[in-house]
């Protein structure tokens, strides 16, 4: 790694980690009595909304799993993530450069999709003002509000003119499939602002559902980044991709073992059954759609990394996962020499480095 610095692409700002009067302070006036609040309870802040708990606020009195911070024994009030200088000082600590983040995890359970988008909105711009105290270090993405593709595409066209550099897209809280021709407006207008768009994982599946301190939630940690293969099959097969060929489209902590199989198989089904479609007609195979639009993050996934010739090396992005539980934070650079013992420096460079660097516009990568 002596040459170049680290670029992590896939980082975290979750729910707990956002200041606790975001949205009571810069909702619009009209939406502002229904803002988002943390509310104080016996075992710490609780974020409510419209009279329902989604997430706790902070540092909770009694936390189930430790974060990768507590686990490194840095002092951390619960807000150590959302404080641009802290959060330096820890990239500093991992030997990490530059951090692609992305927020609130598994959906911002707001029933009322219009005060979700309004919400949104806020989160986004606060973000890129979180994200400007040190651009080429810090790169949170925006999020668009899917309730809706004519909101989705406005949104994405308003966070690119102040600044962002990547959204994300929650393809399970859609209410129209996303890939019914309702949302070509979003595509096309990801492609003409330049911003790479992501799927997350966090949706998908049918019956296992993460409970703390359950099995359920080993069962459901396993699985969850495989459900983002109907996300990759979908937007290859209903040409979305193909009719915009300057889209990018990031599989968020999807993980690489699954992938080359995916694609073999999305190959094989377009000879088998390509010559009888008659709604779309893909002007490229699905082979080289993966190769010239999508990547795929990974942390450690030691299968992966020896597939990484059966995927693709310019479609893979390393990442730190910080602040969870499961990060490689604080020796990152232990974990990377670790997974990529037998992997060629020039693939190494690629991976952990200029893939990310390149799609997000992170400049100051020598060392």
């Amino acid at each position: 790694m002596a040459g170049y610095k680290i670029v992590s692409a896939d980082d975290h700002m979750d729910m707990s980690v956002i200041p606790p009067k975001l949205w009571e302070e810069r909702l619009p006036a009209k939406w502002r009595d229904r803002a988002p609040r943390v509310v104080d309870t016996p075992e710490g802040g609780f974020w409510h909304v419209d009279g329902e708990s989604f997430s706790y606020s902070g540092k909770p009195k009694n936390r189930a799993v430790p974060n990768a911070i507590s686990k490194a024994g840095i002092d951390d009030n619960g807000f150590r993530p959302s404080t641009p200088e802290l959060r330096l000082q820890d990239m500093d600590l991992d030997g990490i450069y530059s951090q692609v983040i992305y927020g609130p995890p598994m959906g911002f359970r707001i029933g009322d999709a219009a005060l979700k988008a309004e919400c949104l909105k806020v989160y986004n711009s606060w973000a890129a003002e979180f994200s400007a105290t040190s651009p080429d270090r810090l790169t949170v993405l925006a999020y668009l509000p899917m309730h809706d593709p004519a909101a989705a595409t406005a949104e994405l066209r308003r966070v690119a003119g102040i600044g962002h550099k990547g959204a994300v897209v929650s393809m399970f809280e859609t209410n129209t499939p996303i890939y019914e021709p309702d949302w070509d407006p979003l595509w096309a207008a990801a492609q003409e602002v330049g911003l790479p768009l992501s799927f997350h994982l966090g949706g998908g599946c049918h019956t296992v559902v993460p409970v703390p301190q359950s099995w359920k939630i080993e069962a459901f940690a396993a699985v969850a980044p495989m459900q983002l293969d109907e996300a990759l099959v979908v937007m290859v097969f209903c040409g979305a991709l193909d009719r915009h060929p300057g889209m990018k489209l990031v599989l968020g902590e999807s993980g690489l073992g699954w992938i080359p199989y995916v694609i073999e198989r999305m190959e094989l089904e377009a000879r088998n059954h390509g010559p009888s479609v008659k709604d779309v007609t893909l002007r490229a195979t699905p082979r080289e759609i993966f190769d010239r639009q999508i990547f795929a993050t990974f942390e450690e996934d030691r299968l992966g990394v020896e597939l990484i010739p059966h995927i693709g090396v310019d479609n893979v992005m390393w990442a730190s996962d910080y602040p969870h539980p499961d990060s490689t934070f604080p020796r990152s650079r232990e974990a990377i020499e670790d997974v990529f013992k037998d992997v060629d420096a020039d693939t190494v460079r690629k991976v952990t480095c200029d893939n990310a660097a390149k799609l997000y516009h992170v400049q100051h990568v020598a060392a």
